[in-house]
C-alpha cells in the first residue's frame, strides 16, 4: 500500500471512530429514554425490540447534534462525563413521558373504584391494573402511535441537546421542582378523566341511600350492584373516546415543549 492510501486509511479510520464515539454518547441519552417512553418502553416490548428501536433512533438522531458533543469524546474524563450526564438526562425525559402513561392507569383506576369494577379481570395482563385502565392505557398508546410517536420522539431527543445541554447536570432544586409540578398535573389530569365515573358512582350511592331509607325492607345492594356495574361500561363507552384525545393532547403538548411551564 502506497503512503497515500496508508494515509487515506488512518483517517477514515479516525473518522469512523469519532462517529463510533458520537453514536455512543446519543445512545446513552436515547437507550435511557426509550426503556420508559410509551409504547416502545411498555413491559411487554421484548428487550431486542427496546434495542433495536433505541438503535434505529440514535442513527436518526446523531447526525443532528454530532456538532455538540465534540467535547464529550474527547478523552476517558469527556466519555465518564457522558456516561453520567447524558443518561440522567435520558431518564428525565423518558420518566417524563412515564408519568403520562400513568395518568391514564390511575384514571382508570379511580373510575373501577368508583364502579365497582376495580377487580374485573385485573391483574390478567403484564401490569397488575383494573380492566378499565388496561383499556385505556392501549387506546391511549394506539392512538398516539398511529399519530407519529416515532416522529415526535425524534423531534423530542433533537430539542432536548438545547433543554438539558450534554454534559452538564441539571439544578437538583430545579429538578425536583419540576417533577413535583409535574405530579402534581399528571393527578389533576387523571382525576379530570376520571370525574364523570366519580361523580356518576356519587349520584349512584346518594340514590341508592335515599331508596334504602324510603324502602328499608328492599335489598338495594342486589337491585343496584348490577345497575352500578351496566352504569359503568356504558359509561366508559361513553367517555372513553372523549378522555383518550385529552389525554392525547396532553401527551403531544409535552413533546413539543417538556418543561413549559414548569418552575
Amino acid at each position: 500500500m502506497s503512503p497515500e492510501g496508508f494515509g487515506a486509511l488512518l483517517e477514515l479510520v479516525g473518522m469512523g471512530r469519532e462517529a463510533a464515539l458520537i453514536g455512543f454518547v446519543v445512545l446513552l441519552r436515547v437507550g435511557a429514554a426509550m426503556a420508559l417512553v410509551p409504547a416502545f418502553g411498555e413491559q411487554v416490548v421484548p428487550v431486542r425490540v427496546k434495542l433495536a428501536a433505541a438503535l434505529a433512533f440514535t442513527a436518526i438522531v446523531a447526525p443532528a447534534v454530532a456538532h455538540r458533543l465534540d467535547a464529550l469524546t474527547e478523552g476517558p474524563a469527556g466519555i465518564a462525563l457522558a456516561l453520567a450526564s447524558e443518561t440522567l438526562a435520558g431518564l428525565i425525559l423518558g420518566i417524563g413521558l412515564r408519568v403520562l402513561v400513568m395518568v391514564l392507569q390511575m384514571a382508570g383506576t379511580m373510575a373501577a373504584q368508583s364502579t365497582s369494577l376495580a377487580q374485573f379481570f385485573g391483574g390478567a395482563g403484564v401490569d397488575p391494573q383494573p380492566a378499565i385502565a388496561q383499556i385505556l392505557v392501549m387506546g391511549g398508546l394506539a392512538l398516539a402511535v398511529t399519530s407519529g410517536l416515532h416522529v415526535r420522539l425524534a423531534e423530542l431527543f433533537v430539542l432536548s441537546y438545547d433543554l438539558l445541554p450534554p454534559g452538564r447536570f441539571p439544578g437538583p432544586g430545579a429538578l425536583a421542582e419540576s417533577g413535583t409540578a409535574r405530579i402534581a398535573r399528571a393527578f389533576a389530569l387523571a382525576f379530570s378523566l376520571a370525574a364523570p365515573f366519580v361523580i356518576g358512582a356519587l349520584i349512584y350511592n346518594m340514590a341508592l341511600g335515599a331508596i334504602n331509607r324510603a324502602m328499608p325492607q328492599l335489598m338495594v345492594a342486589f337491585v343496584g350492584a348490577p345497575a352500578l356495574t351496566a352504569g359503568g361500561l356504558i359509561m366508559l363507552l361513553i367517555v372513553a373516546p372523549l378522555a383518550i384525545p385529552l389525554w392525547f393532547a396532553a401527551l403531544e403538548g409535552y413533546l413539543a415543549a417538556p418543561f413549559a411551564g414548569e418552575p
